[in-house]
């Protein structure tokens, strides 16, 4: 059987390995011209580490984990308020079995493990599905039909708006908005974070294994914004508008981020979607459920439901669709609910717990 998967960053290259190995054709296709850069640090907590350790990367994202010695808040002036050698606000207890990774570290993993050929530079504009497959139309003209479509595209999801319709329908804004982005580490940080916020604005600054560089994670609390997703400039004006009025390094920070190459912003929102599937077509990951970085769960949600999406394919494609929902949705629910428990903050270790462990895999 043939399967298009659309979106070559996390959910889609874990689909498309472990559809592989159940004798599927997977073909994935990406919109960027190359392997994105950029992006936070993301959390693999409970049945993620189960599908990692699976896949056999266990050892090397755990070899690639950050080594974040502690976290200290500072005010507007720059002076410490609090310090922590136990915890950060990015990855919980530093004691924790749960690995935090910079995104870039763990797509390379995935990547080098998934043999599925990848059109970079190409993407969906049209899908016309009958009981028997899907025809699909790219943007470079080229045609093709398979078997199955797969959504694993992300919050702004290209296969979902063609199915389902505009994304204004499913997502829901928690009011807050975030940047990151790579600075040069003049504050010498060394395997810390760094936190402050003043008002509605604020930023985390992290230095892990290169001591030069620093991600910085700029943002600001604000109503529903009208913006452009891909249009980068339109973006940094936005973070300049409402995070000028910060004190101490802000300025510096600030200029880098105009110089900046690996630029990502985006609003902390949720999908929410009464089904994922319609006929021959699916979500995964954020495309279908988006937790929001709020809820350091998204990564998490997105390998475990294309391993659980391949389960339920390779075991009888007849019914998956319905039978990876009904597996899906309660780890789900449970997991969006850690983003709402506390906003802005860290949710309780024991909620965070009880999420990452709300579903058993086979």
């Amino acid at each position: 059987m043939k399967v298009l998967v659309s979106g070559a960053s996390v959910g889609g290259p874990v689909l498309a390995h472990w559809l592989r190995r159940r004798g599927f054709e997977v073909t994935l296709v990406e919109r960027a011209p190359r392997p994105r850069k950029g992006g936070q640090a993301v959390d693999l907590r409970g049945a993620a580490l189960v599908v990692a350790d699976r896949m056999d990367i266990l050892e090397q994202v755990r070899a690639a984990r950050t080594t974040m010695r502690g976290m200290s808040m500072v005010d507007g002036d720059g002076n410490e308020i609090m310090r922590s050698t136990e915890e950060t606000i990015s990855g919980g207890r530093l004691d924790s079995p749960d690995v935090e990774i910079a995104r870039d570290d763990l797509t390379a993993i995935v990547a080098a493990v998934t043999d599925a050929p990848c059109r970079y530079g190409d993407s969906i504009t049209a899908l016309a599905q009958d009981d028997d497959g899907v025809d699909v139309t790219f943007d470079s003209g080229v045609r093709d039909r398979y078997d199955y479509v797969i959504g694993a595209d992300g919050l702004h999801s290209n296969v979902r708006r063609l199915v389902f319709g505009p994304e204004e329908r499913f997502l829901r804004h928690l009011g807050m908005y975030v940047s990151i982005y790579t600075a040069d580490n003049f504050l010498g940080l060394d395997h810390w974070q760094l936190w402050h916020r003043e008002g509605e604005a604020g930023f985390g600054l992290f230095s892990d294994r290169e001591p030069a560089v620093m991600k910085v994670n700029m943002g600001f609390a604000a109503g529903p914004i009208a913006y452009d997703h891909r249009d980068v400039e339109q973006q940094k004006r936005l973070v300049q508008e409402h995070c000028s009025g910060l004190r101490w390094e802000a300025p510096k920070l600030l200029d880098a981020m105009w110089q900046a190459d690996d630029f990502y912003f985006d609003a902390m929102a949720q999908v929410e979607m009464d089904r994922w599937s319609q006929g021959r077509v699916t979500l995964i990951g954020d495309a279908a459920h988006c937790p929001s970085p709020l809820s350091g769960q998204g990564t998490s949600l997105a390998l475990v439901g294309a391993y659980v999406l391949a389960e339920e394919l390779g075991q009888a494609p007849e019914g998956a669709f319905d039978r990876y929902e009904r597996r899906m949705r309660p780890y789900v629910a449970l997991n969006q609910a850690l983003a709402l428990e506390n906003p802005g903050m860290a949710a309780s270790p024991e909620s965070v717990r009880r999420a990452a462990d709300a579903i058993t895999l086979d």
